[in-house]
């Protein structure tokens, strides 16, 4: 057992709560055990000046964490007057995760921004964030339908993401910060509810990773991904 009493294949508590912005046009509070993310999706009836005239629309992510989303407080990242390379990589990642279940023409030529605010910290919050923007993103396009400025729903498949990782030489779903921060091997991953991989990072943090250990990275992400699909579908109805 871990040491919060888990199995090595279980997930911490999840809740994806929707709707808990009334301005937005979707949101979701994801909640993956002591991590909380706050995903916004804003419909904006204009796209960036390079992608104006193509007939289609954009989706884009900004990631961010509350100074005190951590044990100790964190300079705000416009107080210092740039984002860090971490951060600008979160978000280009949440962006390109979307991208990949959205068809970007259906939308037309409007942008939808995924706003992923980090609450409070405890690993995971890339994945927290992509997991909960989904539904964020999935409830702003039912608003377009329902009021007919889109046709068709450009919304073709689910995305969710989970960590996994070898800690102490054992292959662990979902990690928290205490196991990522002693692991031998961390990886992220991507889905898409059809079954597809969207991406994939891991990396060997003492010695390089046996194609064995992955393989098993890979079957816990599988199994963590169809239980975050089944939430997904259930709180977007």
């Amino acid at each position: 057992m871990r040491h919060d009493d888990r199995a090595p294949s279980q997930l911490r508590p999840v809740t994806l709560e929707p709707g808990v912005s009334p301005y937005a046009e979707g949101s979701c509070l994801a909640i993956f055990g002591r991590t909380r993310v706050l995903c916004t999706a804003s419909v904006q009836e204009n796209v960036p000046r390079w992608m104006r005239g193509k007939g289609k629309g954009w989706v884009t992510a900004e990631y961010g964490m509350l100074p005190r989303a951590t044990h100790t407080r964190g300079r705000r990242e416009a107080a210092a007057g740039k984002q860090s390379g971490r951060t600008q990589e979160i978000q280009r990642l949440i962006g390109r995760s979307l991208r990949a279940v959205i068809d970007l023409e259906m939308l037309g030529e409007r942008q939808i921004v995924l706003d992923c605010d980090v609450l409070q910290a405890d690993g995971g919050t890339r994945t927290t964030s992509i997991t909960g923007a989904w539904v964020a993103l999935r409830l702003a396009c039912n608003g377009l339908l329902a009021a007919g400025l889109i046709k068709e729903d450009p919304v073709h498949d689910q995305a969710a993401a989970i960590s996994c990782g070898i800690v102490g030489g054992e292959a662990l779903l979902d990690l928290d910060y205490a196991e990522d921060s002693t692991a031998q091997t961390d990886a992220n991953f991507v889905l898409a509810g059809s079954g597809g991989l969207i991406e994939a990072q891991a990396s060997a943090e003492d010695r390089p990773m046996a194609f064995d250990d992955f393989n098993a990275l890979v079957t816990l992400a599988q199994k963590g991904c169809a239980e975050l699909f089944a939430l997904q579908k259930a709180v977007v109805g």
